[in-house]
Parts: structure tokens; sequence; C-alpha cells
């Protein structure tokens, strides 16, 4: 951890216990070093002591944090969700799929810490497809993609969240956003070049549009 730690363990029991944003960010920073070391080694030939030494904390404090040295992926995975679901919760119904998520991509911060949270997102989603230990935080997350989209489909449709239809375009939009995602993130980690990527963007929204036989993408007022 950084210097400043033991301050904050001060401040924290001056406050009655840590913050939530102090928890999640030390969960956050635990998961970036798990996804590395899980990538560099494999998840068998890392252990928890290792991922507590990469962050600088003791092993104690880290099972604290995490049932098991699995389970470190789950918050940088869990945050990607999280952001993406806000996303399309923001997408204006006089927009296309493709619009929103370029003008999102395009103002999105890149700065040196969400470069490395998006390459554990990376390397936690090609290592989900290989190690099973691993399937079942991407699972997880694809299942919340799934149960969010429901309701953002409904609302778009203006339509309940138990309609069958809905529930079939979520599943499709879904399946679309997993298999795209899987496929970028390979492609990355073994060396291609973004640029030759051509526009994952587009292909999605192509896809969702395909998927859902034309009914989710395009906008669904003037």
């Amino acid at each position: 951890m950084r210097s400043d730690d033991d301050s904050d363990k001060t401040s924290d029991r001056k406050s009655g216990g840590m913050s939530k944003q102090r928890q999640q960010r030390i969960r956050l920073e635990i998961s970036r070093e798990a996804a590395r070391l899980f990538w560099e080694q494999g998840v068998a030939a890392t252990s928890g002591e290792q991922i507590a030494n990469a962050v600088g904390i003791s092993v104690r404090t880290l099972w604290r944090y995490f049932r098991n040295k699995e389970s470190c992926a789950e918050p940088v995975l869990a945050q990607d969700v999280e952001e993406f679901v806000a996303v399309l919760r923001r997408w204006p119904r006089q927009v296309s799929l493709e619009d929103h998520l370029v003008e999102w991509a395009t103002n999105r911060p890149k700065d040196p810490e969400q470069r490395a949270y998006d390459d554990a997102v990376i390397k936690m989603t090609v290592l989900g497809e290989k190690e099973p230990d691993l399937r079942a935080a991407l699972l997880m997350t694809n299942d919340r993609i799934e149960r969010e989209l429901v309701e953002i489909i409904a609302d778009r449709l203006r339509r309940p969240t138990d309609d069958l239809e809905v529930r079939l375009h979520a599943a499709a939009t879904t399946a679309v956003v997993r298999v795209i995602s899987e496929d970028v993130c390979a492609a990355l980690m073994a060396g291609a070049d973004r640029a030759s990527l051509g526009n994952p963007i587009e292909r999605m929204a192509e896809a969702v549009r395909v998927a859902t036989g034309g009914v989710i993408g395009d906008p669904v007022e003037p």
C-alpha cells in the first residue's frame, strides 16, 4: 500500500471505522495486482501471500477483504459492469447505440490509473475464459449486465420488465457484449494493434441489431 496507509488507519480509528470509499479503493488496488500476477504466473502458481506482498498488506488483511485468491478478480470486473451499466442508463432515446457509446468512449478519462484499471479488466476477461477458477467471476458480471439490461430495454421499449421479448433482447444483447469483449480483449493481449481491430463499438452495435432483429440499437424517438 501507499506510504499514507498508517495515517489512513489512524484516521479510520478516529472516525470509528474505515469508510466504504477507502475499502473500495483498497479492494480495487488488490484486484489490479491480483490480475497482474494471475496473468504473469497463472492462478494456480499465485499465492495469497504474493498478492498481499504486491499491494503491501498482510495476508491476514487480504483475507478480510476476500474469501479466496480467485475472488480477488471480482472488484475490477464488478466496477467495469457498474460503468457499462451506468453508460447504458444514460442512453438518450433519440440517439443510436453506437453514437452514444462513441461519445462515452471519446470523453472517458485516459489517465494512468484508468489505463491500469482497463488493463486489469482485459486480463481478467481473457483469463476468465482460460482459468476455470476465475470463470465464476466472469459469469457473475454477465448475469449482472443481463439483469440491468432487462430494466433498460423495458424502459426503452415502454414494456414491463417481465415481458418475454424484453428478456430475450436483454439475453441476446448480453451475449453480444460478452463475445465481442472477449474477442477484443484476447486480440489485445495477443499483441494486436488497436488500429487493426477496426471499430469494436460499431461491431457491437451492429451485432446487437442483428441479435435483436433490429429492435435494439436505433433511436426510439425522433
